[in-house]
């Protein structure tokens, strides 16, 4: 069964930024593209990054130029780093291989305070 475990979650001021990691183990991390994903209350879920199994990355039009995803895989890892943050990036962030996803996670909860 597939483990994601995400983490790094907070409350934090407007413009504040925030690191969220993810990990999984070394049997999918590896061979698979990752993603970040978010919901928002009241919303459905949305794409927000995916990084590739060579690090080539791509972003949701509403994070472009303020998050960047990237991976370790020594530490079977995934990051998002997310500066100049918003209210509306308030949600709770979960990681997953885009396209055919895993059972979801528990997340980690993100909330930007105005």
């Amino acid at each position: 069964q597939v483990q994601l475990v995400e983490s790094g979650g907070a409350l934090v001021q407007a413009g504040g930024s925030l690191r969220l990691s993810c990990t999984a183990s070394a049997t999918i991390f590896s061979n698979n593209q990752l993603g970040w994903y978010r919901q928002a209350p009241g919303k459905q879920r949305e794409f927000v990054a995916r990084i590739t199994t060579s690090g080539s990355p791509t972003y949701a039009d509403s994070v472009k130029g303020r998050f960047t995803i990237s991976r370790d895989n020594a530490k079977n890892t995934v990051y998002l780093q997310m500066n100049s943050l918003k209210p509306d990036d308030t949600a709770v962030y979960y990681c997953n291989r885009p396209f055919v996803n895993w059972n979801w996670g528990q997340g980690t909860q993100v909330t930007v305070s105005a």
